[in-house]
This record gives structure tokens, C-alpha cells and sequence, in this order.
């Protein structure tokens, strides 16, 4: 199968996140690699996917799930090699796949050559102007050159002799202390991101998902500004590119620069951003001048209640015109919560406080929560726009909630006081089969501990069984295929507050019931697919929805 040139290609496309590690494994090692991806390329196909997107896949120390990179350019050794990575692009490319990467632009690892090069440099030299250095307050240095946080630990700075500088300057992370943060204010470090992007795309890399996209620019502007916390949406918009560490006006620039590059290829290379930023503020990175795409995450955060949903599509939809992009529907990917859980919980449930007690600090209804997400990734597939899918969410799978300290992973929890016990739960290695070694992942067992139930979610049991999250999900994907139109929409009057109904141009209508009554659609056409049982003459149950086939 050849890819197709069209140029838009990606406007209404499916793609499907895999988080390597968590995917397959192929030599026992407990880790997911890439020759792992490629044995289920025929897995892959029958989700009648546009693409895939890989999370990093780089030679990593893991110290945040390969978001810590060594080197941009080459495949971590326990995940496979270079020829492994072209042997896989090659065959997804013959199916008819194409292939997003993560790019990681805001900070390297401790271990990329180009950080241990400054950490052993002197103060103001060229190896040490690729980072941020900065000396310290106090009367010896000993105090951090600012009030600025991290994600992972209280503070954004860590004293270079922890890492065996000698020189008594601290550096910048945003991150972890194993992620110093590139300066973006030094030449060489765009350049060397174009290196990159360029390196990929010459293999034939079809597009790049680009990691803290709102980041990279800051005012290191002497003296250095005060930013005790992460400012909010709504205080980056008043702001208005300002802020001193995220959301900057300099950081559109940058991406102009890449728009550029892109261009250069046939069909052009695509980009989507993950800025968490408002859906506002989103525009300008999902501009046709620059990343062409930004993730709409308002729906990761969203209860399963009609009224959350038509708010975000709404203002989603109006942005995306504003930007001249498509927007993008995610109920799920590996740093949130699984949608099959959060959907079984009640809406006043805090979902950290929650997750830190394993699941025992309120009831949770599986039923409910894997009805809702299969409904509710109906509806998205249904909606204008790209649908990004998270490995596992086409199984129901739910989220692990009891991995054992002693096991986690995530620097989230680790170096964060131990105030949200993290990602984990979502990153669980793929069950394949019923049984045996870790259920098919892989024969040595696996990185994170999978429950016992797993085995019963697995792709081997959900392909024989017809009414199966998977089931569903191949018959919507491939559906959706044949059902894509122009990128309008209308809503339709239900007479019931929680319940939608909206139609694409060529007369495909998609309802949603998200609410605890029966909702009768007699004669709003034929029905084509449902997310779960329907009743008879027309009978919607709660946490269903059903496309039809009306009339143009």
C-alpha cells in the first residue's frame, strides 16, 4: 500500500500513541522495543489507523519514562538500533501507516555529551551557554539564583556539584534535576534542533508531537525575573507572550523557523504541540505558519456530562478555524488518567487523592467507567478533526491503581514529595493473551506489574469476543473511514439535557446518552454502529452512543 501525498492528510486523521516500552516486547527483557512494534504491525493495521506516534524511543536513563534524552538522533540499545527504527518505518509505510515522533525540545539528560561537556567547563564558556548557569544568592552562592519551580522537585535549580561541577553555579530544569533545561536564547541550540528534525524527516518520519511545546523560550534577561509557580491559563493570556518561563512570544519564532523545514518535504512534514496553554492561547501554535496543530487537552480533564463536552467541542471547533488547523479529540494519553476509570468515578471524586489510596477512598463502577469511554471515543471519532488514541484505550483497559511503591516509576511521585503517586497506572505493559508470561507481552516478565485481571482485557480474548471495547473500536475506525466529510458539523435539539446529537455534512448523524435514563432517537435515520447494546425501536441506554445514517 502507498502513502498517499495529499498534503492535508492529517486534518481528519487517526493516530495511535505507543508508549514503547509498555508496547511489546520482543527479546524477554521486560522492556517494549522497536522490533516489538514491528511484530504487530498486522495488529496495528486492524485498527484501521493514519498513524502511529511513538513516545520516546532515544537512549534514555529513564529517570522520566525517556523524556530524559541522551542523544536526539539514535534509538536507545535496549530498545533496538537505527536499522531496527528504518525496518519499522518501512513496514508501517507498506501498511499504509505513517509515523509521528516525539521531539523534546525544553531539556536534554544529564548524560546528552553536550550537558557533561558544561558541567566539566568553566563559567561563561560555550559548553556551558548551551544550558542555563547561573550563580547563586547568598553570601557563598548557596542559595538557588531564583524563586522559579520545577515539575519534580520544589525547585527549578540544582547545584552543579551534584552532578560534579566544580565551579559553584547552579543550573536550570524545569524538570527533574536529571533534565537541565537547553538555553534557547544560544543559536547553536536551534540549529541543532533543525539537525534533528531534519534527521528524522530524511528517514522518512511523517510528523513530530512536540513535548512541552509552550516551553523553551525564557527571560534570562539580567537580573532574573521572580516566578514562584506556574502561572495559570488565564494568567498566561494577560501575559500576552510575557511570562517569564512559559507561552513566550519568542518561542513562535522558532517554530516559523521549523514550518520552514517542514515545507521543504512532499507531502510537507506535520506537527502537533503540546503546550498546556488555554485553547485560546493554542492558536498560534496549531497556525498553518507554524506547528500546523496543537493539542486540545480539555477533554482529559472533562467529567462524562453532555454539557463539559459541547462547551469544549464548541470552543474547540471555533479555535481550529481560527488557526486554519484541524483540532484534536484525546480522552487519554500516558500521562493521564485511563478514561475507563475516571468515567467510573463520581465527578466530585478528587482523582490524585483517589489514585494515592490505591482506589479505596471511593467507589469506583467499571461497568459504567468502560461503557462511558467507549461511548465517549465513539463520539470523538465522529467529530471533525483528528482522534489521537492512546495505546490500551481500545481494550477498556483501566487504570493500575495498586503498583507497589517499591515499583513506581514516575519522578512525578519520587521527586515531588510523594504528593501524587503518578503515571504509572496509565503505563502498564499491553495484554496480548489470556495467559502466560505477562500475558504476552513478552517472555521475561515486565517493567511495571500487571494485575491479574489483565489477562481478561487482552487483545486475544477482545478479538473473539464481538461486543468487546476492541470489537467496537474496529468496526468505528474502519467506519470512520468511509464516513469522513468536509469539517462542519450541526447540533441537533434532543429534548434532553444530557444527551447529544450532532451531524457531519454527509448525513452522519452520531447521539450520545450521557445520562442515567433511556433516550429514544426513533427516525433520526439508520443505524450503522453503536457503542454498546441499544434497545428496541429507537431505545438509546445511558453511556451509549449509536451513529446513523440519515437522508441528505
Amino acid at each position: 500500500m502507498s502513502l498517499s501525498k495529499d498534503k492535508n492528510w492529517w486534518r481528519q486523521a487517526v493516530v495511535y500513541q505507543i508508549y514503547p516500552r509498555s508496547f511489546k516486547d520482543s527479546n524477554g527483557d521486560g522492556l517494549g522495543d522497536i522490533k516489538g512494534i514491528t511484530s504487530k504491525i498486522d495488529y496495528l493495521s486492524s485498527l484501521s489507523l493514519d498513524a502511529v506516534w511513538l513516545s520516546p524511543f532515544y537512549p534514555s536513563a529513564l529517570v522520566d519514562g525517556g523524556y530524559d534524552v541522551d542523544d536526539y538522533r539514535d534509538v536507545d540499545p535496549k530498545l533496538g538500533s537505527l536499522a531496527d527504527f528504518d525496518e519499522m518505518l518501512s513496514k508501517l509505510h507498506a501498511a499504509g501507516i505513517r509515523i509521528f515522533v516525539d521531539i523534546v525540545p525544553n531539556h536534554s539528560s544529564n548524560l546528552h555529551l553536550w550537558f557533561k561537556e558544561a558541567i566539566a567547563a568553566e563559567p561563561g564558556s560555550a559548553a556551558r551557554n548551551r544550558y542555563i548557569f547561573r550563580d547563586g544568592k547568598g553570601a557563598s552562592g548557596e542559595l538557588p539564583p531564583t524563586d522559579w519551580p520545577s515539575h519534580f522537585a520544589p525547585s527549578a535549580w540544582t547545584h552543579e556539584s551534584k552532578m560534579g561541577g566544580k565551579h559553584n553555579q547552579w543550573y536550570c530544569h524545569l524538570f527533574a534535576p536529571e533534565q537541565p533545561d537547553w538555553n534557547w536564547d544560544n543559536r547553536e541550540i536551534e540549529e541543532d534542533f533543525l539537525k534533528t528534525l531534519k534527521f528524522w524527516a530524511d528517514r522518512g518520519v511523517d510528523g513530530f508531537r512536540i513535548d512541552v511545546a509552550h516551553a523553551m523560550k525564557k527571560d534570562l534577561s539580567e537580573p532574573l525575573q521572580s516566578q514562584p509557580r506556574y502561572a495559570s491559563h488565564k494568567e498566561l493570556e494577560l501575559a500576552n507572550g510575557t511570562n517569564v518561563l512559559f507561552d513566550r512570544n519568542e518561542v513562535h519564532e522558532v517554530y516559523k523557523e521549523w514550518r520552514k523545514l517542514f515545507e521543504q518535504y512532499d507531502p510537507p512534514r506535520v506537527a502537533v504541540a503540546e503546550a498546556n496553554v488555554s485553547a485560546e492561547g493554542a492558536v498560534k501554535y496549531a497556525s498553518t505558519a507554524e506547528l500546523g496543530q496543537c493539542f486540545n487537552f480539555e477533554l482529559l480533564d472533562a467529567n462524562f456530562i453532555a454539557n463539559e463536552f459541547k462547551l469544549i467541542i464548541d470552543r474547540a471547533l471555533v479555535n481550529a478555524k481560527k488557526a486554519g488547523s484541524s483540532t484534536t479529540w484525546c480522552l487519554n494519553n500516558h500521562d493521564q488518567m485511563r478514561p475507563a476509570t475516571k468515567f467510573g468515578l463520581l465527578p466530585t471524586v478528587d482523582r490524585v487523592n483517589w489514585r494515592n489510596s490505591n482506589g479505596t477512598s471511593s467507589p469506583l463502577d467499571e461497568k459504567l467507567g468502560t461503557q462511558s469511554a467507549v461511548a465517549g471515543s465513539m463520539l470523538i471519532m465522529a467529530l471533525p478533526g483528528c482522534t489521537y488514541i492512546y495505546q490500551g484505550e481500545e481494550l477498556g483497559l483501566h487504570e493500575v491503581m495498586d503498583i507497589p511503591e517499591s515499583e513506581i516509576q514516575d519522578p512525578q511521585y519520587l521527586r515531588n514529595h510523594k504528593i501524587d503517586k503518578g503515571r504509572d497506572g496509565c503505563r502498564v505493559p499491553l495484554p496480548w493473551t489470556k495467559t502466560g508470561s505477562s500475558f504476552g507481552f513478552g517472555d521475561g516478565g515486565s517493567h511495571l506489574p500487571q494485575p491479574k485481571h489483565f489477562g481478561d482485557y487482552s487483545i486475544e480474548v477482545e478479538s473473539a469476543d464481538p461486543s468487546s471495547p476492541l470489537s467496537i473500536f474496529r468496526k468505528a475506525l474502519a467506519l470512520r473511514k468511509t464516513l469522513i466529510a468536509p469539517e462542519d458539523m450541526t447540533w441537533h435539539e434532543t429534548g434532553d439535557a444530557q444527551v447529544l446529537h450532532f451531524s457531519r455534512p454527509n448525513g452522519w448523524n452520531c447521539i450520545t446518552n450521557f445520562g442515567r435514563n433511556h433516550y429514544n432517537f426513533d427516525g433520526a435515520g439508520e443505524v450503522i454502529h453503536s457503542s454498546g447494546p441499544l434497545g428496541k425501536a429507537g431505545d438509546l441506554p445511558p453511556a451509549t452512543t449509536v451513529w446513523l445514517r440519515s437522508s441528505l
